[in-house]
């Protein structure tokens, strides 16, 4: 399991509404350096009133650019799924009102959790800004 030091955390998403959300967090410290890629621990955070749950993973700076253009789709209202590749934990997100958010803990326990999350106004800036906030951070 990732713990993830709040002292240098950062959120890179949010999809919020007053009941449920799913949040992605990124250690900006200390990353792991595999060959020319340095990857950053990073966790997916569900909070509803019927289920909670934290799932580990680890991201890239290709991640970064990857949720950008998975930002582009969703303002385009189509559906995205991030990040890519499968080797870990991944959502899917489809663009409905509500908004679907899917957490997939795979390819380690193969559940996955749909939430329903009603977004507000200004959500889609505020993730922009999230993600430009984290790749200052990793820079």
């Amino acid at each position: 399991m990732v713990v993830i030091d709040d002292a240098h955390a950062l959120e890179l998403f949010r999809f919020a509404d007053r009941v449920q959300s799913v949040t992605l967090r990124v250690a900006c410290d200390a990353p792991m350096v595999t060959g020319e890629e340095r990857y950053y621990a990073a966790e997916i955070v569900l909070e509803s009133g019927f289920v909670n749950g934290t799932v580990g993973l680890h991201i890239s700076g290709g991640d970064l650019d990857e949720w950008g253009r998975c930002l582009d789709a969703l303002e385009a209202e189509e559906g995205a799924e991030w990040p890519p590749g499968g080797r870990s934990a991944w959502l899917s997100v489809v663009p409905q009102d509500p908004l679907e958010v899917t957490v997939h803990d795979s390819p380690s326990t193969q559940i996955a959790v749909q939430v329903p999350v009603d977004v507000a106004t200004g959500w889609l800036k505020e993730n922009r800004l999230r993600l430009e906030h984290v790749r200052m951070a990793i820079a």
